[in-house]
């Protein structure tokens, strides 16, 4: 089931469940797969039925064919049922993003562990790998407390108990962190899915895509481009072929989305950000 993932990822046969396949199918997957909630967005605008599934075979076999992954729930969904079929101990555990005010306190990111990969380093052998942030880290962190640099940025980890971390973003990242604690199953994942991504979820106010490479991080939201790390820049997209040009640019598919419901989306978020350029 996991082949055509593998071959989209330029993997060949199965790999064995080490620390070094750990780390090259993360920056793989980085590298191919752009986190997303355009199907999110053209749900809420009517273009679409319903957002996709956030069941991590559906993912699999859309990702495989050559479509989009999503946010969080997609890809963590997706690469967590992957590391398992590869033979890798995971536990999957829930996560609250972390804002000026604390956690939210709800179910809002899908985090997993991999264990039983001890290294000099990190002898217990816990690591977190995480698909899902968009523009955070690049090589997956150990579960150890401390600071961690990776390609200009500074990311700090603290552990919370046994089965719980808190995580502190970058400052130049697009939040603050998270707070990740216990464990979930895949039912409640699904059942909190439509809080997340039908209106007035906090995903379907602005869509948002973002790759993280190997020297920073690439976000389109609303119709705002912006580079953080090598290069960094910012500059906005009012006309829709640079602003589609953008979003390909950054491994998104628009495999049978109509060209009319794309130039509605940019329609509706330039009308959008122009409003929030007048609150700022």
């Amino acid at each position: 089931m996991i082949e055509g993932y593998l071959r989209l990822l330029g993997i060949e046969g199965r790999p064995e469940a080490t620390y070094e396949t750990l780390v090259d199918l993360h920056h793989r997957h980085l590298d191919t797969l752009p986190y997303d909630n355009l199907s999110i967005m053209l749900a809420a605008i009517g273009a679409l039925g319903a957002p996709h599934s956030v069941d991590p075979g559906e993912t699999l076999e859309r990702v495989a064919a050559g479509g989009n992954a999503g946010y969080c729930f997609h890809h963590n969904g997706l690469v967590a049922l992957v590391l398992e079929e590869l033979g890798f101990e995971v536990v999957r555990r829930p996560g609250q993003l972390i804002e000026t005010t604390g956690p939210s306190g709800e179910l809002d990111h899908l985090a997993f562990e991999v264990r039983g990969l001890p290294t000099a380093e990190n002898p217990e052998g816990r690591w977190w790998p995480d698909l899902g942030f968009g523009d955070a880290f690049r090589e997956p962190l150990p579960l150890v407390d401390g600071h961690f640099r990776q390609n200009g940025f500074v990311y700090r980890l603290v552990r919370v108990g046994a089965d719980g971390w808190t995580f502190h973003h970058d400052p130049a990242g697009s939040f603050h962190g998270n707070l990740i604690r216990g464990v979930v199953g895949l039912d409640e994942v699904a059942a909190r899915h439509p809080a997340l991504a039908t209106p007035p979820g906090p995903y379907t106010s602005k869509l948002v895509v973002q790759r993280r490479d190997a020297t920073g991080a690439d976000t389109v939201r609303s119709i705002r481009y912006t580079r953080i790390g090598e290069g960094a820049v910012t500059r906005e997209l009012r006309d829709f072929e640079e602003w589609s040009m953008a979003l390909e640019g950054l491994g998104l598919s628009f495999a049978g989305v109509e060209d009319d419901a794309l130039r509605e989306l940019h329609k509706r978020q330039a009308a959008d950000y122009d409003e929030w350029l007048l609150t700022r």
